[in-house]
């Protein structure tokens, strides 16, 4: 069961709704359901109406999966008391409850994340564990599972969560053939690191921090050693690691290696360099250490990477029928 309302994101909506019903022409049975709070149509986030199949009267009792899409204005969504206020009743009559992308917020406001594990869109990893602390957000797998309670990255991550919802439902084979036909990875390689800036906050208030991330954006492949980086922010070594975890979540030394990783996603998108040369001007300095790097943290190679975001040109094409 799939709860819609104004604003929200379609694809949040019509991707889990194609992943279960393309499963049922494969041997599964779910009864696939969009509702509304009045049981009216809905108006998406593009614009485009589309219509319910009914109130949250109209439901059984028992809910096999309530599902909660998302709304780019998620602060619009969690203030909607109506909605929060039917999840939360909706909650207790599911076998399971999981959300696509900004819907995180929604479970959250209704207490439904509070100490588990949840994920949502990359850009809004961080504002949902600012608005709800209790949560414990991964900004980077594409969907999280904690119990009963499932939750995804943005958008199509959505896709994945449900194939994996009809994998755990029927098995390997029916969500390998919904996968085919729908022409989606089974499981996507790589998490939400390989599309995401994780870089937040950007604008730190402590001016010592202000200065080593200046330092470091601006020459990714400088010298950024423990006591250069505490130099340039005029602290001690010490000081400036302690004032780094309390407003940017991590180490000095792990903010330049993720400056450098960026750095280089950058570059072999839209480069013609190596990864030997790539690798030296993001200031890694050998392409074994890029790659072990970029498989730690992306869960791809370099050569994948460039493969996957360089141009969708030339790629290849499904022959017709």
């Amino acid at each position: 069961m799939i709860v819609a309302f104004d604003g929200v994101q379609l694809l949040d909506v019509t991707g889990p709704v194609e992943v279960f019903t393309t499963a049922n022409h494969y041997g599964a049975d779910y009864d696939v359901r969009v509702v509304s709070l009045a049981g009216d149509a809905v108006t998406t986030s593009s614009g485009l109406v589309i219509g319910a199949d009914g109130a949250p009267g109209t439901l059984p009792s028992r809910l096999g999966t309530l599902l909660v899409p998302g709304r780019r204005d998620w602060r619009s969504a969690v203030a909607d008391t109506d909605l929060v206020g039917l999840v939360t009743r909706l909650s207790v009559r599911a076998k399971r409850v999981a959300s696509v992308c900004a819907g995180a917020f929604v479970l959250a406001e209704a207490g439904i994340l509070d100490g588990r594990r949840a994920a949502t869109h990359w850009e809004l990893a961080a504002q949902l564990a600012t608005a709800y602390p209790q949560v414990r957000v991964d900004g980077n797998p594409v969907f999280v599972r904690d119990g009963h309670v499932a939750t995804s990255a943005g958008i199509t991550a959505g896709i994945d969560l449900s194939l994996s919802l009809v994998e755990e439902d029927w098995g390997a084979e029916v969500a390998r053939n919904v996968a085919r036909q729908l022409v989606v990875f089974m499981a996507r390689p790589g998490g939400q690191a390989q599309f995401s800036a994780r870089l937040a906050p950007r604008q730190p208030r402590h001016p010592a921090v202000r200065r080593v991330m200046d330092r470091v954006t601006a020459d990714p492949a400088g010298c950024h050693t423990r006591a250069t980086l505490a130099a340039s922010g005029g602290v001690s070594a010490r000081h400036l690691e302690r004032l780094f975890r309390t407003e940017v979540g991590i180490t000095p030394g792990r903010y330049v290696e993720a400056v450098r990783v960026e750095a280089a996603q950058a570059l072999l998108a839209d480069g013609t360099g190596t990864v030997e040369e790539v690798a030296r001007q993001a200031g890694f300095g050998s392409s074994e250490s890029l790659r072990r790097v970029f498989q730690h943290t992306l869960g791809v190679s370099p050569t994948v990477y460039r493969a996957r975001f360089r141009s969708t040109v030339g790629a290849p094409r499904l022959a017709a029928g």
